[in-house]
């Protein structure tokens, strides 16, 4: 039971519903009026590009044996879709989020995408960061940077996304896919583009 509480822990919070994540957040959260057609719009493109794209790209991938499971447990196999991942992260910011329109999210964006180059850097000098952690780390800290800039309380999806984070890191330590430097890295990698950028939407 405990094992399949764990594992379940790792599918549901797969870094690729993390950005999608965070733009629910955003919409239900900013006092900015957002026209509802806008977001709609919005949101059923983020679902298209990071998460039915990607795994559209992963079965492509499986395929071709470039990769063997979703968790990208190698650092070979992660080169590829961390790639693949930049280019589609910069059709967001050019086509979907660009920065005159919804300034929060396109600077989330440009975190996941720094988040995501720095662990594309690691994976060519195979060092491995936990991918989880770093999508999680990510939004946590998009999360705090959208209180802070809007003046909201948000003590609650805090304490929540703290538990989440536990959950994920224990998840990942128990099915032996990460060590604890792995976990920490992936955290900082996460957490530290997010942090730098709320400098510049504030």
């Amino acid at each position: 039971m405990k094992n399949f509480i764990l594992k379940s822990i790792s599918f549901v919070f797969h870094p690729l519903i993390m950005p999608l994540l965070g733009v629910i957040f955003y919409f239900s959260k900013t006092p900015r009026y957002i026209p509802e057609p806008v977001m709609k719009a919005k949101i059923f493109s983020i679902v298209i590009l990071t998460i039915i794209l990607p795994i559209l790209l992963f079965f492509l991938l499986k395929t071709v044996n470039k990769v063997n499971t979703i968790y990208l447990k190698s650092t070979k196999e992660r080169l590829i879709p961390l790639f693949i991942n930049c280019i589609i992260i910069l059709l967001i910011l050019f086509r979907v989020l660009p920065p005159g329109e919804i300034l929060g999210l396109f600077y989330f964006f440009l975190g996941i995408l720094i988040s995501t180059f720095i662990c594309f850097i690691l994976a060519v000098f195979k060092i491995k960061a936990s991918i989880h952690m770093i999508a999680a780390a990510g939004f946590f800290m998009f999360a705090i940077n959208t209180a802070v800039n809007y003046h909201i309380n948000i003590n609650g999806t805090i304490a929540l996304m703290t538990v989440i984070l536990g959950a994920i890191a224990t998840s990942r330590l128990h099915l032996k896919a990460h060590t604890n430097q792995e976990l920490i890295l992936g955290l900082f990698t996460g957490l530290t583009p997010q942090l730098v950028l709320l400098n510049y939407w504030l």
